[in-house]
């Protein structure tokens, strides 16, 4: 599974734009399954699953990962074909674009909150009482930050090169001792802050 897949056809935001397709691509992110599956976590027939999984493996949005006989019946598991998914820049004056993008959003944040409340408890249990970040066991913040797109843009750079950084060092294979991390980044314009400034700051 690639880590970002470019979306270059107006058929790949057509097949994103049903908020339905948009759950089970992200459920598919996660690790692969079958269409039955499929049809029992979301309580649904096997064959409304299966006409949604064509949709999204002929857009190339997910693909077979591998194959199994059980009972003489051949089951197929799907996986999305990445961790996430951008809309390529011919495609922004699409109208359905951006509803597509931010029903993806807030797919990703259920997704987000399903990790959470499926977290073992060790992984939340911080001792160390350290101001230091870099001995934080995990992380949570939200931020709010005035800057020029250009200056936005150019962190952003440097925020995806450090995460290539952190994702070679488990390859090819993860080591005996390594730990499994779930990362969920979102970085977007707002109109309105929600948060109240400091004395002080500008």
């Amino acid at each position: 599974m690639k880590d970002i897949k470019l979306l270059t056809t107006h058929e790949q935001l057509k097949a994103l734009a049903d908020p339905f397709r948009s759950e089970l691509l992200l459920r598919l992110m996660e690790k692969p399954k079958t269409g039955q599956q499929l049809s029992e976590v979301f309580d649904l027939s096997r064959a409304r699953i299966h006409y949604h999984l064509k949709e999204l493996e002929k857009n190339e949005l997910v693909e077979i990962v591998h194959k199994e006989e059980k009972n003489g019946i051949v089951q197929k598991f799907y996986q999305a074909v990445a961790g996430g998914f951008v809309p390529d820049q011919s495609l922004i004056p699409y109208s359905d674009m951006t509803e597509t993008v931010r029903r993806m959003m807030v797919s990703m944040l259920e997704q987000s909150k399903r990790r959470i409340l499926a977290a073992p408890e060790e992984s939340l249990q911080d001792e160390s009482g350290s101001k230091d970040p870099a001995m934080w066991k995990y992380r949570s913040s939200a931020y709010e930050i005035h800057a020029k797109e250009e200056d936005f843009l150019a962190w952003q750079q440097k925020f995806s090169t450090l995460m290539e950084e952190l994702a070679e060092i488990q390859r090819p294979e993860p080591s005996s001792d390594s730990k499994l991390y779930y990362f969920h980044i979102l970085g977007l314009e707002v109109e309105e802050g929600l948060y109240e400034k400091k004395k002080g700051e500008s």
